[in-house]
């Protein structure tokens, strides 16, 4: 899977980048080859979809049991490396931090995005929930469907939702961080939530630019705790990999996947491929993520072969999904 944090550990925009060289990605699928002496519940042969801390883009992954699941019989390869990291971080923001219940809101942005898509999903299993997304006009025809009202994410969109809900939201999931963050806050409603679990908009263009990362940041309405007292509002953070990967929760993750492949197997839940690519093509996939064309995950697939390049036309050669 192709995730937004890749290309932010591309950029160097994380805490403790890793030396180079290494292997980028952080979740994968793909068929067991091989067992630790200790592992029981796997079989070799089994197919499974996995996290992994780096190393994901490779033909061969080791990782711990832990992070480790089966893949439903009628879940494909690429829909289950399009899985993980989206579906347990929606739900894990959705219910385990922000308490969704029957008749809230959410706002979610860049609502097309892997994240978004998966937010969406999840919202529909819940009587009465208002899905408000922010996505590049260009995507709405394609989302349309999957949420309750899209607005163009260079709208005025603060004023929009006002319209429609004057009290504001329950949920607002912010994975843009900078001038969006006070403007999320006030859409809150007293007893509200407010996630940021990421800051895609510290993505700068090809190289990366620490002085328009700081200016994003700069941009952040400073947040005063007597102000929150006053109205009642809630800010979070959310990292799954943290979580993960320094936070020692892969048993709580576990539960959560327990719960999202049943809604899979129900059919209440479904991973969208956006398209898939050839490792070669990995720096064309990342464009395409950059310039948020994508609708749903993109991924790399390791046994695929490049697509041959039109002239000036390289985010659109790859097969869509």
């Amino acid at each position: 899977g192709l995730n937004f944090i890749d290309l932010m550990v591309r950029q160097g925009n994380i805490d403790n980048p890793p030396k180079t060289p290494l292997i980028p990605g952080f979740e994968c699928s793909g068929i067991v080859e091989a067992l630790g002496d200790s592992v029981k519940g796997f079989e070799i042969g089994d197919r499974v979809m996995a996290f992994v801390n780096y190393n994901a883009w490779a033909e061969v992954v080791c990782t711990p049991v832990e992070f480790v699941y089966k893949i439903p019989d009628d879940m494909s390869f690429s829909e289950a490396a399009a899985f993980p990291m989206n579906f347990v971080t929606a739900y894990m923001m959705l219910f385990e931090v922000a308490n969704l219940r029957e008749g809230m809101s959410v706002l979610v942005h860049s609502a097309g995005g892997g994240v978004g898509q998966a937010v969406a999903q999840l919202c529909s299993t819940i009587p009465n929930v208002t899905v408000f997304g922010t996505a590049s006009s260009f995507k709405h025809e394609a989302i349309k469907d999957s949420v309750t009202h899209l607005f163009d994410r260079n709208a005025d969109y603060v004023q929009e939702v006002k319209r429609i809900s004057t009290d504001g939201v329950d949920i607002v999931l912010d994975c843009l961080c900078g001038e969006n963050t006070g403007k999320g806050l006030s859409l809150l409603k007293p007893l509200g939530t407010y996630i940021l679990y990421g800051s895609s908009n510290m993505v700068t263009g090809e190289t990366k630019s620490f002085f328009s990362f700081a200016k994003s940041w700069w941009q952040v309405e400073k947040v005063n705790p007597i102000k929150l007292y006053e109205e009642n509002k809630v800010i979070a953070g959310f990292s799954l990999l943290n979580l993960l990967f320094k936070q020692n929760r892969g048993g709580l993750i576990k539960g959560v996947m327990d719960k999202l492949l049943n809604l899979y197997n129900t059919k209440k839940i479904k991973p969208v491929v956006d398209s898939l690519w050839a490792l070669e093509e990995v720096k064309e996939a990342m464009q395409r993520i950059h310039d948020r064309g994508n609708i749903g995950k993109l991924i790399l697939d390791v046994e695929k072969a490049p697509t041959p390049l039109m002239a000036n036309d390289s985010t659109e050669t790859s097969e869509a999904g």
